[in-house]
């Protein structure tokens, strides 16, 4: 008998039949192991790992295919009944596996077309992704899905899984293929084959009656697909292009457990209590004006007192840190933006020219180039740098405003922006100290916990790049040295890094776990040579300093608006845009109401008398609701005894204090920044 070797992750080798699954394997090994695989991984020894009928070979399909079914050093997720024709290196995944779970959820967006297709027959189908928690399919249907033909998809759904249908990978000829779609009128789908499909046979995969043009892999039937829930219906274009066909896609959850769908849930219901949208208005910190237009933020006193206490933390900071601060113009010549190679690549996301006596001006999108200005006002020695250059700087982008949300995506705003200008032997500490500095900021501003990512080139298209390989290899390895000297684990992704240079990103996680992006050290091997920039180096000769492009919160209004929703609105004393709210009893107490909030302000403290005809518990209310830090109730036994009766905002009634002892304590916690 033919046989072949399959090497398991323990090192044991297997001897099989040629063609024998991983389904097969998987059942040699336990029961229960076959019960629970839902996927295998392959990396092949020699030779091509499966046969033709194997989802590794299948032709480029949909984009909902995208799951690793082409090579990589991992080797290749395919089904668990795909042939195995040679010798392998083999591991069969379960749900203790992260990665199969970008399968079950590609088998749940099936799932969920082979119900619509039940449910609604004259549906178009588009494409069928997972994504981060769950999956999507696209349709074209004449009247919009409501929130009842939701629940009857999802019932549909259960339906279908359990009745346990085999996800059954079939191939046909590309002419066959076209032609079953046409028959059935599904145009997107044609579209799909003719544009994708590079082999002659394609790659198909059945659900019950949906037969979808996929390469897969898929889990082996629907009966897996258990703790799942549809969430919502929104517009999309055809291919995501505007002016395309436009579609309904249908999102959902899915987890390999209710529990893990629950928590998920609980995490949804979370973030729209924290949503910083509400809560600005809540708050009245911030709006959008639309007689203004969209994406630019108007700041309401609260709001722009809470950002002075940021702005003046970090100016600081940067003072203490070396750097100097500096302020460009908000509008500049376009030959400025030419140079530095935004007005080609950048165009899309900025704003037309502006024609000022007969010369096209651009509102800025950046603020490198005039921080590149600044440095070469004058030739600079070796002996300047680091130059360090740091503005608060506003600026500038075209967004669609289909993606326009609250603070967080804008057309206006202020980064934090710093370029600083170095020799190759000050790199490392360069990159080391600004490090540091977002730890200072994330620890300043209440976050503990956070990831770190180094993105890199794609050495095997250099022609995609700016700078030579040494100058990535230089660059890469001060980052990557860097990192580990500090003993910080980080994620090293080839081809992510933008054309000019490697970066590192740090992302925060908030309170309830989710990740944001935060600090970037962004190597630039571009805009130095588009400018020209030198000094003098100690050999008397000229050279080019190495860029480096750091941002600490990305923009003001973007960490702003994480701030508001990592504390839900209820911000630290220290940043809190009234710190003590003081409440009289009744009118019989205003004098020492008063008394009381002329100490507060006296000692530099953020104080409001709330000496309205109402009862003390709706003015408690209304504190609680504004997410005061401090309540302090005075009445007739506080004005004997010179004393305030503390309530804080989430611990509740802390008992009367001393007013004198108060204002101690209050003080620490302000000058430490206590969290």
């Amino acid at each position: 008998m033919d046989t072949i070797h399959i090497t398991m992750p323990d090192g044991a080798i297997r001897e099989v039949p040629r063609g024998t699954t991983a389904a097969e394997i998987a059942q040699q090994i336990s029961p229960r192991l076959a019960k629970e695989a839902l996927v295998a991984r392959i990396q092949p020894v020699s030779m091509p790992a499966v046969s033709n009928t194997s989802a590794s070979t299948a032709p480029d399909a949909a984009p909902e295919a995208q799951l690793d079914a082409t090579g990589d050093g991992e080797g290749f997720l395919v089904d668990l009944r795909a042939p195995i024709d040679d010798d392998v290196k083999l591991s069969i995944l379960t749900p203790k596996n992260p990665e199969a779970i970008q399968v079950l959820r590609h088998s749940a967006a099936h799932l969920l077309a082979a119900a619509v297709l039940e449910l609604f027959p004259d549906v178009k189908l588009g494409i069928g992704p997972p994504i981060d928690t769950g999956f999507f399919y696209d349709f074209v249907r004449a009247e919009p899905f409501t929130p009842d033909d939701l629940a009857r998809i999802e019932k549909k759904m259960r339906d279908l899984a359990a009745q346990d249908i085999p996800n059954e990978r079939k191939m046909l000829p590309k002419p066959e293929a076209i032609e079953l779609y046409r028959k059935w009128n599904q145009g997107f789908k044609c579209e799909l084959v003719e544009e994708r499909a590079t082999d002659p046979m394609v790659s198909f995969y059945t659900t019950g009656k949906f037969i979808d043009f996929c390469r897969g892999p898929h889990i082996p039937s629907t009966g897996r697909i258990r703790a799942f829930k549809l969430m919502s219906v929104a517009g999309a274009y055809w291919k995501g292009q505007e002016g395309n066909p436009q579609m309904q896609r249908i999102y959902g959850a899915c987890f390999y457990t209710q529990q893990e769908l629950d928590d998920h849930l609980h995490r949804l219901e979370e973030a729209k209590r924290r949503d910083h949208r509400r809560l600005g208005a809540e708050l009245d910190l911030f709006s959008v004006q639309e007689e203004a237009g969209p994406g630019l933020i108007f700041w309401h006193p609260k709001g722009a007192l809470i950002r002075k206490q940021m702005e003046d933390w970090l100016r600081e900071e940067l003072l203490r840190r070396g750097y100097d601060l500096v302020v460009t113009p908000h509008i500049m010549r376009l030959d400025l933006w030419k140079t530095s190679g935004h007005a080609g690549f950048y165009k899309e996301n900025m704003f037309g020219p502006v024609e000022v006596e007969k010369t096209d001006y651009q509102l800025k999108p950046m603020n490198c180039p005039g921080h590149i200005l600044i440095y070469k006002s004058r030739l600079r020695s070796y002996r300047e740098l680091p130059i360090r250059l740091a503005e608060l700087g506003t600026v500038y982008r075209y967004e669609r405003s289909g993606v326009l949300h609250g603070l967080l995506r804008v057309r206006g705003f202020t980064q934090d922006d710093a370029h600083i200008f170095c020799m190759p032997e000050q790199i490392e500490a360069e990159v080391e100290a600004c490090i540091d500095f977002a730890y200072a900021v994330m620890k300043t501003f209440g976050f503990d916990k956070y990831v770190v990512e180094l993105s890199d080139w794609d050495a095997k298209h250099p022609e995609n790049y700016a700078g030579s390989a040494d100058d990535w290899n230089r660059a890469t390895s001060a980052l990557q040295n860097t990192l580990t000297k500090m003993n910080i684990p980080f994620k090293r992704i080839e081809g992510e890094a933008a054309f000019y240079g490697p970066k590192i990103d740090v992302k925060l996680i908030d309170a309830i776990g989710r990740p944001w992006q935060l600090t970037t050290v962004q190597f630039d091997f571009n805009l130095p040579g588009r400018f020209g920039l030198e000094y003098v180096g100690e050999d008397g000769s000229r050279h080019q300093p190495l860029m480096v492009h750091r941002a600490l919160w990305g923009s003001v209004e973007r960490f702003f608006g994480i701030l508001i929703e990592h504390y839900a609105g209820a911000f630290p004393v220290w940043l809190a845009p009234v710190q003590a709210e003081v409440l009289p009893l009744s009118e019989k107490f205003s004098e020492y109401a008063k008394k009381v909030t002329a100490a507060l302000k006296g000692a530099g403290f953020r104080a409001h008398l709330d000496d309205r005809n109402e009862k003390l518990q709706a003015k408690i209310r209304d504190a609680q609701m504004q997410k005061i830090p401090y309540m302090l109730i005075v009445g007739g036994k506080e004005a004997e005894a010179g004393t305030v009766s503390v309530r804080h905002q989430s611990k509740g009634d802390l008992g009367p204090r001393p007013l004198e002892e108060f204002l101690s304590d209050l003080r620490k916690q302000v000058d430490t920044r206590a969290i």
